[in-house]
């Protein structure tokens, strides 16, 4: 079936402990102090492995490769046959914190997350996966048991809700919320730790998971109050940036999650197959856009597509719609992406008329004569979207990589103009890494150039920002991976 309704009272309970916790500081007036740990002077002893840097990328093509910029704002781990990668720990010790980083990790390496230096969040190239376990990006390990209930010996740990993954080399975004295990006077422990909330890329990935022991190759097998952060270093080249700490000088308070009279279980859409729903989508700080049309895929790679700009606006790795707004009781038309998104900012057309290559992109559509024709489907159910701009008849298909790891889109021209441009990008930073291989918006997403029949791109100024524009001919093809 094309159309998967899933109803799960326990996500919209879920939701409503979020937001609370999220407020815990200033709801229950604790004391809190925040803490950026962004140079090695936080930190005891670090090995060579470890430096403070300007900025990093990865080569999609070399594993356990990260090349470097000379200057400050980036932590860095980069071992190497003379520099073993070695553990990172700080020298001050918490108990509860929310703690907040980015991170850019290499193809292929893996490092690790361990609060208090004991409990551990995984941080691992997992791009693209489709299965997903303890051991993968964002996963929870905890301890070794000799004899797990179907009688194997392996991992105790859980598995995140779902892969909010990005690429190699791409920044990436994590939120933990940890509650320190209690104990009583004596020092016999009373409560276990708590993972209140894991948010990686803006997705709750965990929600509550309590902890019954340490993970294996932690600090210590005991378990304290207080410990040190800790950063995994023996496995792999990995970056870190706005290292952000807030600590509770007091236990942080329990939260009861009160009843909700108005709470309604969340309708949810999935993708077991190629889908198309349309229905009003908003996009932060745009205007709401009204025929937008979100194509699914089962390869849990999806976007949405505006029909009045013929423009991709975003696109997401992850959980299909969220169909609640458009669909319970009158609803307002609107549904929700579920996953990892990466947006595009104001929609706007690609193809432009130009007088020539350093000619101002149209800001509206005045005089593109521009008619959309709809969308044909093809015999696997992803769309074709058609229409006409400037005497030009139009077709543009999208499809997921084989892979999982981003989009291809392809564009054919009928009666092109020479006048005609495409316009790839249009971000605060445009950085060509490798013939036809971009890294956009700050080191969020990669553009590469597939098939551009000869044309030769143009990265320019356009008011403050930075535009990736080419002659269009007959057509092209590129991919977003992310």
């Amino acid at each position: 079936m094309g159309l998967e309704l899933k109803i799960s009272p326990v996500i919209f309970t879920a939701f409503y402990a979020v937001v609370l916790l999220s407020g815990i500081g200033s709801v229950f007036g604790q004391s809190a102090k925040q803490i950026e740990l962004n140079n090695l002077s936080a930190f005891k002893n670090p090995s060579k492995s470890w430096q403070i840097v300007a900025g990093v990328q990865a080569n999609l093509s070399k594993p356990n490769t990260l090349s470097l910029t000379d200057g400050v704002g980036v932590l860095l781990n980069l071992p190497d046959n003379k520099n073993k990668g070695e553990d990172l720990f700080t020298i001050d010790e918490y108990g509860d914190i929310d703690l907040e980083l980015d991170y850019l990790i290499a193809p292929g390496s893996n490092s690790g997350i361990y609060l208090q230096g004991r409990y551990e969040i995984q941080l691992a190239d997992t791009w693209g996966a489709t299965s997903i376990r303890s051991g993968s990006n964002g996963g929870i390990y905890e301890r070794w048991d000799d004899a797990k209930p179907d009688g194997q010996k392996g991992y105790l740990g859980y598995a995140p809700r779902q892969n909010a993954s990005r690429a190699p080399g791409v920044w990436q975004k994590l939120k933990i919320l940890f509650q320190a295990p209690r104990f009583d006077a004596g020092g016999n422990k009373i409560q276990n730790a708590i993972i209140l909330r894991v948010e990686m890329n803006g997705v709750t990935i965990h929600d509550n998971v309590e902890l019954t022991g340490v993970t294996r190759g932690s600090m210590a097998a005991d378990e304290k109050a207080i410990g040190p952060l800790r950063i995994q270093g023996d496995h792999g080249p990995i970056a870190f940036r706005n290292i952000k700490i807030t600590r509770f000088d007091t236990p942080r308070a329990s939260v009861t999650v009160p009843n909700n009279p108005n709470a309604v279980d969340p309708i949810l859409i999935g993708a077991a197959e190629n889908i198309v729903i349309r229905s009003f989508m908003d996009i932060p700080g745009e205007s709401r856009i009204v025929h937008a049309v979100s194509v699914g895929s089962p390869a849990l790679v999806h976007y949405t597509y505006d029909m009045d700009n013929a423009s991709i606006v975003q696109i997401w790795r992850g959980g299909f719609l969220n169909a609640t707004p458009m669909w319970h009781d009158r609803g307002d038309g609107s549904s929700r992406p579920l996953g990892t998104v990466q947006r595009f900012g104001k929609p706007m057309q690609s193809l432009a008329r130009l007088g020539n290559a350093q000619t101002s992109w149209p800001a509206d559509t005045l005089g593109t004569s521009y008619r959309p024709k709809g969308y044909v489907l093809d015999v696997q159910g992803r769309p074709m979207f058609k229409y006409m701009i400037h005497g030009s008849s139009i077709a543009d298909f999208t499809s997921v990589m084989a892979d999982g790891t981003g989009l291809t889109r392809e564009i054919k021209i009928e009666n092109p103009s020479n006048e005609l441009y495409y316009r790839l990008a249009n971000a605060s930073s445009i950085v060509e890494i490798s013939s036809g291989l971009y890294l956009i918006e700050d080191q969020s997403y990669y553009l590469r150039l597939d098939n551009v029949n000869g044309a030769k791109a143009l990265l320019r100024d356009q008011n403050g920002r930075k535009e990736l524009i080419i002659p269009a001919g007959t057509g092209l093809s590129y991919s977003i991976l992310f």
